[in-house]
């Protein structure tokens, strides 16, 4: 008899999107007639930028050409995508080679991959409110995990606790789904817990073109002995707009061992055995965003979101309730009024005002009692939405 992996068992029965498509799917059967105003997940609205899209252009016409043609591409990225993305760090003042970078097909799919680096065995330290994927794919490998909690009297950023030991730590800053962002000294105490305990950190960095401070790390590799304890994970898709073209990177230092066996090496045998690569046309069209015509064409759709982000941080603050994120991450984490439960808030806002946002119970159970909104909506929806939430919380609307 072929025996299934067990392990999935253990996972919760709704994902937490599931149950927030189901509840907006009865709502709109309910009310054909009702217009919703979506501030949930954290889909991209603006489109690929001029420099990308021509670049996927060029790079669909080289596949017309046999001269030009590329078919299976290197398993571990293009050279001129690791090349320009090492280059993207050594500008910042991170060190990196090229053959440290290892194109992807997105974050997610990356973070779960990656877990093939550690034995069975090893224990993992979340820190919640997580994103679900770093619960679940250590649920399906059937490893020991063990839970983090934060909450508003640390500002969502809890320091290491010298008492718990694991193996892999996971960090994501700026943070999904609070929006709070570690600091260097933060961060620091961090590597320096992994390093004195043989752990490895896990960044995921998914968000840091959002950062606009300077003391905000855009990369763990910024912190003193990084390069001995840390892989971080990177995406294109909220940098860019890449949600539905995916592409991301990830860094893994010749530096990182345990055990007498390196990291780096590891990935590059993971790699050429269980992939054929990415896309030459997707990696193109990736290389297009860290060319100064793409970085200045995306700082500006960056810069539409974290507009978007001001609008509801200011509805908040006219109403006075708590909230973090929003500065330098594309999330708004707000505390939700009168002591209401997460979900209890979401229907309340689906039914009231018809506005969709993500509640915090599905980020792990310390996130009861808060809420998640999302920047990427168009300026429009955004502007109505926060109008909205603003009356009906200073009880304009009964």
């Amino acid at each position: 008899m072929t025996m299934p992996n067990m392990n999935y068992a253990d996972l919760k029965d709704s994902y937490l999107f599931f149950r927030i498509a189901q509840k907006t799917k009865k709502y709109l059967e309910d009310n054909p007639d009702k217009k919703l105003l979506r501030l949930g997940i954290g889909d991209v609205s603006l489109p690929l930028c001029d420099a990308v899209i021509k670049a996927l252009h060029e790079a669909v016409d080289d596949q017309a050409t046999k001269e030009r043609f590329h078919g299976y591409m290197p398993e571990c990225g293009a050279p001129f995508l690791r090349e320009i993305i090492a280059d993207y760090y050594n500008k910042r003042g991170v060190k990196i080679a090229a053959d440290e970078v290892f194109v992807s097909s997105g974050a997610s799919d990356e973070l779960g991959d990656i877990l093939d680096l550690f034995d069975r065995s090893a224990t993992a330290l979340v820190i919640e409110p997580a994103y679900p994927a770093y619960v679940d794919a250590n649920v399906m490998a059937g490893r020991k995990i063990l839970h983090l909690s934060s909450g508003e009297h640390n500002g969502f950023l809890p320091r290491p606790d010298k008492s718990v030991k694991a193996d892999i730590i996971y960090i994501c800053s700026p943070n999904n789904p609070t929006g709070a962002v570690y600091n260097r000294a933060q961060l620091s105490e961090w590597v320096d817990f992994a390093s004195d305990n043989g752990s490895v950190i896990l960044f995921d960095a998914a968000y840091e073109a959002f950062i606009e401070e300077d003391d905000i790390p855009h990369s763990i590799f910024e912190v003193e002995g990084a390069e001995k304890c840390a892989i971080e994970i990177c995406s294109l898709s909220k940098t860019a707009g890449f949600t539905g073209t995916r592409l991301g990177y990830t860094v893994i230092p010749k530096m990182l061992e345990r055990n007498n066996m390196n990291f780096n090496s590891m990935w590059v045998r993971n790699r050429t055995t269980k992939t054929n690569g990415v896309s030459y046309i997707i990696q193109k069209g990736g290389a297009a965003v860290f060319t100064p015509e793409g970085q200045s064409q995306i700082k500006r759709n960056i810069a539409l979101y974290k507009e978007n982000a001001k609008c509801i941080m200011n509805a908040l603050d006219r109403i006075g309730i708590w909230y973090t994120g929003g500065k330098n991450a594309p999330y708004v984490w707000m505390k939700c009024p009168d002591g209401m439960g997460s979900w209890e808030f979401f229907d309340l806002l689906l039914n009231k005002i018809q506005v969709v946002g993500t509640p915090g119970e599905g980020f792990g159970s310390c996130g009861e009692g808060y809420f998640r909104f999302s920047s990427f909506g168009s300026p429009e929806d955004t502007k109505e939405a926060a109008e909205r939430l603003q009356k009906l919380l200073s009880g304009k609307i009964k």
